[in-house]
Parts: C-alpha cells; sequence; structure tokens
C-alpha cells in the first residue's frame, strides 16, 4: 500500500477537507452531539478502512441515515440509549456479512447506479450554493429535499440571493478559481502541482484571506461561516465530549428495531456505493462486498461504543478520493487520522477555514458525477436505460436517496418485464398451402409465468385451419404456468381444425393426446425440456 503514498497523500487531504464539515454537518442534522460526527468519520477511515477490501471507497456518517438517527434519538429516550441500537446493528451487519448477503448490491440495474451517482452530485450542488454565497442556515448533512427546517433545496437557492455575503462569496469563487485553474492548467505544466493538490491550496488562502480580512467591515467573515470544530480547554475536557451506550435498555424492543433499520439501510447503502465506486474506479477494481459488510459492522460497533455515529461507505467521499488520484485504500486510513490530528492538535486553525472554500471543492465533485455529457450518453442507449436512470436522479433530487433509488429499481423491473414479455417466442409465418397458414412459434430459452400473457394473446389469435409449429429446441426452462396454457390450447385447437407439431430435443410430437402426454411426463425437477 506505501508503493502508492505519493497518490495517496494528497487525495487523502481532499478526503479531509471534504469529509470535516460533512461529519460536522450531518451530526447537526442527525440532532447527536457534533462530536460523534468526527468519531464515525474517525474510525470509519482509519478502521473501517483497515479492514475493507475496497481500495477506493471511504466510509463515514452517511447522511441517509441523518433522518433515522434524528427520530430515533428522540423515540429511545436520549443519544446513550440509541447507541446501544449503533452497537447491535453493527452486530447484525456482521451477521449479514457471513451469511454472504453482500451479493444483494450486484441486482441493482448500471442505470440505476449511474442515476443514483448523478443525482447526487446535482444534490451535492444545489445544496453546496448557499455555503458558497455565505448563507448557511442549514447543516451540510441535510441532504433531503424537504429539510428539517420545513424548507426545501430550491427555496434556500431563492432565500440565498437575499443573504449573500460578500467575503464568502468572494473567497468561494477565488477558491473554485484555483481548483480549476489547478485542474486545467497547472498539473498539466510541473510535477509540483500534481503533489501538492488544488482543494489544499485553496483552503490555505480561504484561511489567510479570513485572517486578513476579519476585521473589515465589508469582507468579513462570521463564526456562522466557519467551520466549527468542537475545541477542547485540556485533557479532561477532551474525553468528556465521548459518550457511551446505556446497555440497560437492551431487552428493549425498540431498541432492536431501529438497531436493525440501521443495519439494513446502512448495508443497502454501503453496497449501492460500493457498486457505484467502483464503476469510477479508473482501474476497475472489484470489491468483496460480503468483507465490506463485515468491516462496516466491526465500524458500527466500535462507533456505538465510544459515541459515534452509524457508519456507512459514503459515495461523496469516495468519488473525491478518485477523482484526486487516490489508489490505494492508504488515502482513506490518512484521512482518518488527520482528522484524528486535526481535532486534537489544530481545531482552532480547522475553525479559521470558510465554508465557502470547502462548498467550491464540493462543488466540483459534484459537476464531475453529474456530467452533461453523461445525460446524452444514457439518451443515446434508448429508453430502457435512460427511463430507470431519469426516474432515479428525479427521485433523488426531489424526495430522498433511497426512495429515489426503489423508484428506479421499480422502473427498471418493470422495463425488465416488457421486455421478458416481448421476448418469450416470436411468431414466423412461413407460407399458406392446403388451405391452411403454416406458422412457426419458437420459445426462448427460458419462458416464465411473466410470459403467460404475451403467449396466451398469440395462441388465441390464431385462426382457424392453422398449421403451429411449436420450437421448443432453444427452451431449457417452461414455467409450469406456461405449460398450462399449452395444454389448454392442445385441447381448444381440435375445436379450431388447428394441427400443432411441437418439436423439442426430446422429440417430435404431433397429436393433441401425445402434446398432453408430453408436458405430463416432462421431468419434474426443473420443468426441462431437454
Amino acid at each position: 500500500m506505501f508503493k502508492t503514498i505519493k497518490n495517496d497523500l494528497p487525495a487523502s487531504i481532499v478526503v479531509f477537507f471534504v469529509a470535516l464539515p460533512l461529519c460536522l454537518g450531518i451530526a447537526l442534522a442527525s440532532g447527536a452531539p457534533l462530536f460523534s460526527g468526527l468519531i464515525a468519520g474517525i474510525i470509519g477511515g482509519i478502521v473501517v478502512g483497515s479492514l475493507s477490501g475496497s481500495k477506493i471507497g471511504v466510509s463515514g456518517p452517511a447522511a441517509g441515515l441523518a433522518a433515522i438517527v434524528l427520530t430515533a434519538i428522540g423515540t429511545l429516550g436520549g443519544y446513550q440509549n440509541f447507541l446501544v441500537a449503533v452497537v447491535l446493528g453493527g452486530i447484525i451487519q456482521l451477521l449479514f456479512g457471513v451469511l454472504r448477503a453482500g451479493v444483494i448490491g450486484y441486482y441493482f440495474p448500471s442505470s440505476v447506479i449511474k442515476g443514483m451517482l448523478t443525482g447526487i452530485g446535482i444534490i451535492i450542488i444545489l445544496k453546496q450554493i448557499p455555503h458558497f454565497f455565505g448563507y448557511d442556515a442549514n447543516p451540510e448533512g441535510d441532504f433531503a429535499f424537504f429539510q428539517v427546517d420545513g424548507e426545501n433545496t430550491f427555496s434556500d437557492l431563492f432565500k440565498t440571493l437575499k443573504y449573500i455575503t460578500p467575503g464568502s462569496a468572494l473567497i468561494g469563487i477565488m477558491g473554485l478559481g484555483i481548483l480549476i485553474l489547478w485542474e486545467k492548467v497547472l498539473t498539466k505544466k510541473a510535477k509540483i502541482f500534481k503533489l501538492i493538490q488544488g482543494p489544499l491550496v485553496a483552503v490555505v488562502v480561504g484561511i489567510i484571506f479570513y485572517a486578513i480580512t476579519k476585521s473589515n467591515d465589508t469582507l468579513a467573515i462570521a463564526q456562522s461561516h466557519l467551520v466549527t470544530v468542537p475545541i477542547p480547554e485540556d485533557t479532561s475536557s477532551f474525553f468528556a465530549q465521548f459518550s457511551f451506550p446505556n446497555f440497560s435498555v437492551i431487552t428493549k424492543p425498540e431498541i432492536w428495531i431501529v438497531a436493525f433499520t440501521i443495519a439494513l439501510v446502512a448495508s443497502l447503502e454501503t453496497l449501492l456505493c460500493v457498486e457505484a465506486t467502483d464503476k469510477l474506479d479508473p482501474h476497475k477494481n472489484v470489491t468483496p462486498t460480503n468483507r465490506e459488510l463485515l468491516a462496516q459492522g466491526t465500524g458500527n460497533i466500535l462507533s456505538g461504543l465510544i459515541g459515534g455515529l452509524p457508519i456507512t461507505q459514503v459515495i461523496v467521499r469516495s468519488s473525491a478520493n478518485i477523482q484526486s488520484g487516490g489508489v490505494s485504500k492508504m488515502s482513506a486510513i490518512i484521512h482518518g487520522f488527520f482528522l484524528l490530528i486535526s481535532v486534537i492538535v489544530i481545531p482552532k486553525l480547522l475553525n479559521m477555514i470558510p465554508l465557502s472554500v470547502l462548498a467550491a471543492i464540493l462543488l466540483v465533485v459534484g459537476y464531475k458525477l453529474a456530467k452533461p455529457k453523461l445525460f446524452k450518453q444514457m439518451y443515446d442507449l434508448g429508453w430502457k436505460q435512460s427511463v430507470p436512470f431519469t426516474v432515479t436522479v428525479l427521485g433523488i433530487v426531489f424526495i430522498d436517496l433511497l426512495y429515489g433509488i426503489g423508484l428506479g429499481l421499480g422502473v427498471g423491473i418493470i422495463v425488465i418485464l416488457l421486455k421478458s414479455y416481448q421476448n418469450s417466442h416470436f411468431l414466423h409465418i412461413e407460407d399458406k398451402s392446403n388451405g391452411k397458414h403454416k406458422i412457426k412459434m419458437s420459445f426462448a430459452e427460458e419462458v416464465t409465468f411473466f410470459n403467460k400473457g404475451a403467449i396466451l394473446k398469440e395462441l388465441d389469435s390464431l385462426p382457424r385451419d392453422t398449421y403451429l409449429e411449436l420450437n421448443l429446441m432453444n427452451t431449457r426452462y417452461l414455467d409450469n404456468d406456461v405449460i398450462e396454457i399449452l395444454e389448454d390450447f392442445a385441447v381448444k385447437a381440435k375445436e379450431r381444425h388447428i394441427d400443432i407439431k411441437l418439436v423439442s430435443k426430446r422429440g417430435v410430437v404431433e397429436n393433441p393426446e401425445s402434446f398432453i402426454e408430453f408436458f405430463r411426463t416432462r421431468p419434474k425437477s426443473n420443468l426441462s425440456l431437454s
């Protein structure tokens, strides 16, 4: 892993600057202590990063769990009771890993995964525009369309026009300019600009700007527009920030319900992020999903034991890691150490970083996830790809991450059913002789109950005095529901003067009685016709 440190160290710095405000913002949106978000970020980086099989995935507190955490803290009677559910949720995730439930992630269509990435990119852009201009009414972790304060994403954008802070807007624009200049021009000029990352320079410039202008009435940046890391006065006050679970409530049913909810949602978000991250990875590494569940479960157990929020793999941090050149898991691990060292050693310096500079970094991340050319690519692939993609994007932007993914998956399933309905068979009219239509119907390799309607419709539409050849040579599986339709049709065929010839690997059948007997004597184990 240390062989790639020249790539991983700069990337870890970028991920650190992306993760820091998100850890604090998600804790704020969750109604939890601010320090709990940092604990989750540290454990997600160091512990989960070490145990995970993902080379470029980064874990930490997730915005998708903020609403669940906020509700659970209230219903369970306090944060310490909630921590018990986090620990149990981690244990359940370990069980998921042992039972090899990680395979679930592979059953999500590519169009839905791409829609998820694009939707998250759009959400990042929309949510960071207010911070970019110095309007910071909502926490960074509030990624839902309808927010905890009763506002929504677009109402915040309109409010931003009334509350632009000149200092924040100016340094935000300067930071964005540095990032674009660094990536498009300077990194191509000399190796030094690849080693020293643009986001680090933008953050340093932001701190200098704040220090120079804090006495200027026009350009001064208020404390509310800066990063806010808890500053302990001494060692004892630092350790006092940790919370510990109240295991006396472990027998309460509601604790277990919340624990299972956390385990299920966190595992699903992680598996989807793993799938999406692997698609973004330029080296196309494949993450072992069951190992990832074991790593996430271990991280959640430790996080819950010392007062941290639930952890998942997070696409925002993971994509920032990939875009910054991260190659191995060292970037995730080092970013965790940066979080740990920074909150102990330099919290005052961190609190001089303008949020608008961090917003500029996230705007670049969001744009790379939701590039306009991707929409054209999906459109060119046809409606079977573009419709689930679009539904996923709209669902994530206007409702919520999991709702959007669920809607996209639902549309994807409908598309599959529709194509299965259409592709179960095809008709071929060969010629017309002796007063009879000669029609050949070839069945697909697998024909299930989804195809009942299409097959029944075609058989019922056959005219009288037809010669029908049913070709089952390529059919390996025929559902019992379809077999019943064919048996019924064999009886109807005599009344309609339809002659049937059935061709399969088991032989040729040409009269209705033998036709029915053919299916009754088929192998019962798998309905195979071979």
